[in-house]
């Protein structure tokens, strides 16, 4: 699991690329920055809900404080922690 605790700043925004129907859920750094793998379709907010369980693992913090400020539809999004 990738460890994104010195990104747990209140008031930070995070942004990330999202794959989904990955062959497992992961998040990883790179140079083009924060993509998250996720198992699940892009159906009905599914894929959304995956991104947050697994980015909050990721930071360390509740899901709650995490909000999605941009991309809801996309893959490309922006989650702001609260």
């Amino acid at each position: 699991m990738t460890d994104l605790s010195h990104l747990a700043i209140p008031g930070n925004e995070i942004a990330l690329r999202v794959t989904p129907k990955a062959s497992r859920n992961e998040i990883r750094v790179g140079e083009e920055g924060l993509r998250a793998y996720v198992t699940v379709v892009p159906e009905n907010g599914k894929a959304n809900a995956a991104v947050v369980k697994l980015l909050a693992k990721a930071l360390g913090v509740a899901k709650s404080r995490l909000t999605l400020i941009r991309g809801e539809t996309a893959r490309d999004k922006v989650f702001r922690l609260d």
